[in-house]
Parts: C-alpha cells; structure tokens; sequence
C-alpha cells in the first residue's frame, strides 16, 4: 500500500470554526514555549509563511537547506516537503492560508502570490522588516479579538502584506526585459501545469498544446527567464517530486515510479540513476 508523505497542521493549532482550515497567525514564542522546535520531514496542503525577528537554526526546503537568522521570511506553497530546526528564544509569527480565504478578498493577490512563491527565502533589510512586522502584530491582533468584520481585516492585511513582499523583492532585482509581463506570465502557467500534470504529461509537445505556444516560443521563455529548456525543467519537477518520495515515505521504488506515472519500474531508474548520478534505493540510503 502506497505511503504518502505526512502531511501535517503545527503543533497544536488552534481550532478556530470560521477559519478552521482556511487561516491562522500565531506568534513564533507561543508554539515554541521555550523549547527548541524539531519537525520531521513533511508536507502540507495550505500555503505557511514563517516570518522571523529573531531566529537561529535550520530550514530544509525541498532539499535546500536554509540558515535561519533575524529579520527573514520563509514562504512554502502546498505540496512542498519541508523539515524545521528552530531554537528556543526565536521570536516572530507563523502564517497558515488556504488560497480560497485569500482570493475571496482579491482576485490580483492570486498574480502576487504566484510571482512570490519562486522562492522560498526572504531575507530583510532592517526597514523592510519593520513594515512587514507592524502588518503581522495588527493581523496577530485581529485574529485574537475578533472583532467584528475581523476576518475582512485579515484578508486586506494578506494581500497588503504580499504587494509589500513584491515590492522589497523587484527593488533588489534588475528592471525586466521588455515584453517579460507577458513571458512571466506563461512561465507561471507552465510551471503550475507541470506541478498538476507531471504523473501524465512529461514531453514538452503536450505543455506547449495546453498553453496554446509553439516549442519555439516555450523554449525562448524558458530560456530567458531561467536559462533552461522545457524539457529540462520537467525533469527537474520530476525529480523533485522523486526525491520527496524517496526520502519522505518508505514506500518501495515500484511503488513511487507508478505514482510518478511510470508502468514501467526500471524505465524509472534508469531515468532517475542518468540524472541523479545513482540509482534510487542508492539515493535514498546515502541521504540518510
């Protein structure tokens, strides 16, 4: 029987009716209790946004290991397999979201979420942080009173939140390309087709057809924007997703080459073992 990767709520997250399963803010302090956090490697199905003011240790996000210190943020959209050390006296808030409680409030906060999650680490300058911190204590406050109309204040301080993430973001990038507006926005929409197709869809001619582009036009986005090729970067999702199995479940490697879309086990391997440089049960045991 197939194992999937655990997919877990934060100790102990509170059960709020209205927002049960659709938001919550809680400060970092309250879930550490003056205890170091350790957490297996898991996954979740909602977006988590860690924001520190004070932090040391470790975060491992789809197998990049990140130092944690103050003044950062980390962002994680569903599905991603992520595995936290953090220590005793860290200070700041934890943010868990479905996408429907945000978009409800703002159709353009779906666009700002998307251009966010490329990356999962935000590091601050001193006077970003403070704006970002200031949003966060009147959101921790919202959700703890609940005062009427609470939940509408919550919504406008998420999306306010991630125009302002945007913002410290493009001001430390170069200006774009010209026309990039448009190639950005089929990057995305390839990359979201991957993430929801893989196990089916793995040659570059059945993106291009969804996305109604030539290869010729895929590959000068790709191209770029990331200096790779279609082909390279469905590899890449591939095994990722691999990766997550193998080292997350304990499930056999027939097992995870079907739910990779593979009948065939050892097509699998060999596709894995040309990429990685080792075969999967290789990969496995020298990742422990």
């Amino acid at each position: 029987m197939m194992e999937n990767i655990p997919i877990r709520q934060f100790p102990d997250a509170p059960k709020e009716p209205q927002l049960s399963d659709r938001f919550s803010i809680r400060a970092v302090e309250e879930l550490l209790l003056g205890k170091d956090l350790n957490e297996e490697l898991h996954r979740h199905d909602f977006y988590l946004l860690l924001v520190l003011e004070k932090g040391a240790g470790t975060h491992e996000i789809d197998f990049i290991s990140y130092e944690i210190k103050n003044h950062c943020l980390f962002l994680l959209r569903p599905g991603q397999v992520h595995q936290l050390q953090l220590k005793a006296g860290s200070t700041g808030y934890l943010l868990q979201f479905k996408t429907d409680f945000l978009y409800s409030h703002n159709s353009a906060s779906q666009n700002h979420l998307t251009k966010l999650i490329q990356f999962s680490f935000y590091p601050f300058e001193d006077t970003g942080f403070i704006k970002i911190a200031s949003l966060l204590a009147e959101s921790l406050k919202e959700y703890k009173e609940k005062v009427k109309g609470y939940q509408e204040v919550l919504k406008a301080n998420l999306s306010i939140l991630l125009i302002e993430l945007l913002r410290q973001r493009q001001d430390k990038t170069t200006p774009t390309v010209t026309g990039a507006p448009y190639a950005q926005e089929k990057l995305e929409a390839f990359l979201a087709l991957i993430e929801s197709h893989y196990t089916t869809h793995k040659q570059v001619a059945q993106y291009t057809e969804l996305l109604h582009l030539s290869s010729y036009q895929l590959s000068a986005i790709t191209k770029t924007l990331l200096n790779k090729t279609p082909s390279e970067i469905i590899t890449e999702y591939i095994l990722l997703e691999a990766k997550r199995q193998l080292l997350a479940t304990s499930n056999q490697v027939s097992q995870i080459a079907y739910h990779l879309g593979y009948e065939d086990a050892s097509y699998f391997i060999r596709f894995f073992k040309k990429h990685m440089g080792s075969s999967p049960e290789a990969f496995r045991q020298n990742s422990k």
